[in-house]
This record gives structure tokens, C-alpha cells and sequence, in this order.
């Protein structure tokens, strides 16, 4: 079925009118689909989506799903809407067949697809691909769950670029065709089980990424992640990997402290570990990602040391904002589960004051407990998780709560000392106090950027 027959005159119902649904139904209308937009939040909440909805004519309610949705031929889905809502029950009931935005705007993209998961790292490698590709020359466009949603890119990128998509379990959950040419799998810790339940269920999300791949694709997985390694993963894919610690098969591996490719049995050093500008092991493992799915794209060494050797991180992610009466402040909001403060801590060299909290994602925060042993002082907790964060952490560091970010961000102040760090690494989602973990980790920026304003430790400000 071409991609006109999937939408022209089809009517289109779209569920959620945050940044991918708004994108969404302004893919199918561009392709003459009949769409009709749905959102549970109140019109107040959404004047932004409806402005741009009412400029191009779409129809459209808010403050409720109505029953309108039921008359649709197929829905597309909001990766942020839960698929336990009445309305999609009653969808189901009817047999109307719902959609993630990936998988629409999937139909429509000519481009041939990178596309990385895992629990960690997503952001950063996605975000790396992307600057690999440039330093390369090759045209790309890099969107999904990173902030530009996939639909916004799909109908003008050129068939001779590459689409880089970060992709979710929430994107995954309703996939139906998808299938990208260089699927990656960075990694596997429990996440989202305030959604997904089991652990189980979240890893067979992850692992429809690549379902639907043929043998002239890709399919990479982390061959250091034992969850990964230990399942019996399907897919039509050719498979590859990369290591950090294993000098087997891996196609990017690292060996004598230089990163290395394989390309069919030609081994290429990539450059030296210590080249490379973000550091931590995590991070090397994104390097090793990167320059694997790079690699089966075409792309020389030369460009991926470039890119290496000059990429600097992503905003929110272990991102310095600056010190304060000598005290330093990081922030890591995109940190919104539990192993990414593990990580987060694991690499703080300086004692630590931790502020973490948000809305709850269902796994234990003990395994802070280990990975702050050498470095956290204390943590300030925020957010609807606060107190499940004290009755898991209470007893191993000193704990207090604030009822605001800002006010958790003078809390830490007034207990660090020049020397030491405070790091914003939530391991919660931010949908309790913020819109997402950007408007958190600006809000946090923000509070730091008053402190250095004039709110004063000691009468002594560090500019």
C-alpha cells in the first residue's frame, strides 16, 4: 500500500496534542488525510497546539476523549499517552488499529533509518550519529523521543540522507511495519515499569525495534549488557555489536586504549580513548555504538575521529552549569530512572549533594546506595517520589525534602562547601512538576543562575 493510499482521505483520529501528536496530524493533513485531534488536558493547558491546529484548519478537542474518535479508520498515538486510557479500550473493542507516531511517520520517510534505544545513553548516541554523519558530509536529520519528533522531518528528508530517530518503549508499544535499516540496542535496566508492569514486558518493547528487519539490515546490540546478551532476541536482521571489554567478534571494540571498527575483517583504529571529549565508561559505550552504526552506513574514520574529538555532550546530560562560592552544580535532568543516578554518581569526583525526585517509575532507588557510598553527602527530595526516595535512601544518607526545585537548589547550596558539587539527577520522570525534563533542567539552571545573581553563601559569590 503506497503512502497515499495509507492516508489520503483516510480519516485519521490523533490522540494527544503534545509535540508529536500536533506533528503528526500535520503529516497526515499535508497528505490528505481527514484528521481529527483529540487531548485530555483543558484548553488552557494547550493554547500553543491549538493556535497552530486552528491556522491549518484541523479539527480538534480538548478537556476529553469523545466518542468522534470511534468513527476513525485508524488512530495515531502520542508516545506520552498511556495505552490503559478508556478511550483506547474502546477502540480496541471496535478493532480500529492504533499507531505510534514512529511507525506514521515511518510510511512517509524516504530515508534510510537509524534507530537507537536502550534504557541510557539514547540522547547522547543518538545526537553523536548524527554529528559522525555531519563531520562526514553525509545530510541527516536527527529527531524522535531526542525533541523533534520524527513527523516533523519525514516529508522533506531526502531519500539520498539519513533519518537518526531515538526511539522509546512508548513509540515501540504500537509499531506495526517498522523496520530501520540500522537498528541499535545500547542497553537494559529496568524502566518505565510504572507503565509497562515487569521488567520482561519493558525488554520486549525494546526488543520490537528490530521485528521487522530484513537480512540487508542491521541489527546492534551491546555485548557487554548480559540481559541483552543472555535473550534470544528475533530478527530478520544481520546482527553486530559492540564491547567496551571483549576482544571477540565485536565490530567496535576497544583494544589497547584505542577505539577500534571492524569492517569485514579489516580492523581500523579509530583513535585513542583519551581523544575522545566526553568521558566515563558510559559514555565510551556510546562512542562504541556510534562508531558501529556509522560505520555500516559507509562512514570513514577520519569523520568519526573528528566528531569524537570535538563532541561535547548533550544539554541535561552530566552538563556543568557553572559554581557558585566555589561550589559546583550539574545538571542532569535527562537522568529520569534509576541507573542513569547510578551513573551519574559514578562518575562525581568531589563530594556530592544530590537533588532527585519527580513522578515515580515503579523500580527501587537501593542501587543509589552503592554507587554514592564514596561520594554522596546528602540528598534533597522532591517531587511525588520524595518519600519513597527517603524510605529507600533515608537510612544510608542524610535526607530532606523541598517543595520546590528552586528551594532544593538552596537547600544544597547551604550545605555544600566550596569544593564540592551538587547534581540535579532526578531518576524520575518530570511530568509532576514540570512539562518534561528540559523545562527541568532549565528551571534548575535557572535557580543556579539566581544564586549567582545575589543570593549569597558566606557573602562570597563566584562569577
Amino acid at each position: 500500500m503506497t503512502v497515499e493510499e495509507r492516508i489520503r482521505g483516510r480519516k485519521i483520529g490523533v490522540i494527544g496534542m503534545a509535540r508529536s501528536g500536533l506533528a503528526a496530524a500535520l503529516l497526515a493533513q499535508r497528505y490528505g488525510g481527514d484528521v481529527f485531534v483529540s487531548d485530555n488536558a483543558r484548553s488552557e493547558f494547550l493554547a500553543e497546539p491549538i493556535a497552530r491546529l486552528q491556522q491549518a484548519g484541523i479539527a480538534y478537542e480538548s478537556g476529553g476523549h469523545s466518542d468522534r474518535l470511534l468513527t476513525s479508520d485508524y488512530i495515531v498515538v502520542s508516545p506520552g499517552v498511556p495505552l490503559t486510557v478508556p478511550i483506547i479500550k474502546k477502540l480496541r473493542e471496535r478493532a480500529i488499529p492504533i499507531f505510534s507516531e514512529l511507525e506514521f511517520a515511518s510510511w512517509v520517510c524516504r530515508a534510510p533509518i537509524i534507530a537507537v534505544t536502550g534504557s541510557n545513553g539514547k540522547t547522547t548516541t543518538t545526537t553523536l550519529i548524527g554529528e559522525i554523519l555531519k563531520a562526514a558530509g553525509r545530510p541527516c536529520e536527527v529527531c524522535g523521543n531526542i525533541g523533534r519528533p520524527f513527523s516533523e522531518i519525514a516529508a522533506d528528508i531526502s531519500p539520498d540522507a539519513i533519518a537518526v530517530v531515538e526511539t522509546s518503549t512508548f513509540q515501540l508499544e504500537t509499531i506495526a511495519d517498522f523496520a530501520p535499516h540500522v537498528a541499535l540496542l545500547l542497553n537494559l535496566q529496568p524502566d518505565h515499569l510504572d507503565r509497562h508492569q515487569t521488567f520482561e514486558a519493558y525488554k520486549k518493547l525494546k526488543y520490537r525495534i528490530c521485528e521487522n528487519q530484513s537480512a540487508e539490515d542491521y541489527f546492534i546490540i551491546n555485548h557487554d549488557d548480559p540481559e541483552i546478551v543472555s535473550d534470544q532476541i528475533a530478527t530478520g536482521a544481520t546482527r553486530r555489536s559492540f564491547s567496551i571489554t571483549s576482544t571477540g567478534d565485536a565490530m567496535a571494540q576497544v583494544i589497547d586504549g584505542r577505539l577500534t571498527i571492524n569492517r569485514d575483517g579489516d580492523s581500523e583504529n579509530v583513535l585513542p580513548v583519551a581523544d575522545i571529549r566526553i568521558k566515563g565508561r558510559h559514555n565510551l559505550q556510546n562512542a562504541s555504538a556510534a562508531v558501529a552504526a556509522t560505520a555500516l552506513v559507509g562512514v570513514p574514520t577520519s569523520a568519526m575521529a573528528d566528531a569524537l574529538r570535538t563532541f561535547g555532550g548533550v544539554e541535561h546530560r552530566l552538563e556543568p552549569v557553572g559554581s557558585v562560592a566555589g561550589i559546583r552544580f550539574i545538571n542532569d535532568s535527562k537522568a529520569t530512572n534509576v541507573d542513569s543516578v547510578v551513573v551519574a554518581l559514578q562518575s562525581m569526583t568531589t563530594p556530592t549533594y544530590l537533588i532527585a525526585g519527580g513522578r515515580d517509575k515503579g523500580a527501587p532507588y537501593t542501587p543509589i546506595i552503592e554507587a554514592g557510598r564514596n561520594s554522596l553527602k546528602g540528598i534533597i527530595a522532591i517531587g511525588e517520589a520524595q518519600d519513597k526516595i527517603f524510605n529507600d535512601l533515608g537510612q544510608a544518607f542524610p535526607t530532606q525534602f523541598a517543595p520546590t526545585l528552586e528551594e532544593a537548589v538552596l537547600k544544597a547550596f547551604e550545605l555544600a562547601s566550596p569544593g564540592e558539587t551538587v547534581l540535579l539527577s532526578p531518576g524520575c520522570a518530570s511530568f509532576d512538576m514540570f512539562e518534561n525534563f528540559e523545562h527541568r533542567g532549565r528551571a534548575f539552571k535557572t535557580a543556579v543562575a539566581g544564586l549567582r545573581n545575589g543570593k549569597k553563601k558566606d557573602e562570597t559569590i563566584q562569577k
